[in-house]
């Protein structure tokens, strides 16, 4: 693709990818933001468990937004978005508007997940 449609991949790859870059970089700016949050979610050790988080995010993001090594990040992310979405938003265990809150944001992730997975699809095609 040439011209603006060339942009378009690097483009949708960086707006699909914007809530593990931008996470990955919170939590670099408040490190110790981001180990409350990790031990709130019951990770241990904490700090080393949000320098990885941190590292998946932002190297994920980088791969798939690069098309380059796409399959590998769009994995890495998605295995954390799976991970994180069973931890973080188990919604078959709360009653009422709080089920409807978590299985809504469990089935974001999902989409997520599938988004990574057109954006590999888009970055093996291009690479041929």
């Amino acid at each position: 693709m040439t011209g603006l449609l060339g942009w378009t991949p690097v483009a949708a790859s960086a707006l699909l990818t914007a809530p593990f870059w931008w996470s990955g970089l919170s939590k670099l700016i408040d490190f110790k933001g981001a180990i409350a949050e990790t031990r709130a979610m019951g990770l241990r050790p904490p700090a080393p468990a949000a320098a990885g988080v941190a590292l998946v995010q932002l190297a994920g993001s980088s791969l798939v937004i690069s098309g380059r090594g796409a399959w590998i990040g769009a994995l890495a992310l998605a295995a954390f978005t799976l991970a994180a979405s069973v931890i973080g938003h188990a919604f078959w265990k709360p009653k009422g508007l709080e089920r409807t809150h978590h299985l809504n944001a469990f089935l974001a992730n999902l989409g997520l997940i599938g988004g990574l997975a057109l954006a590999v699809m888009i970055a093996e095609s291009s690479a041929l």
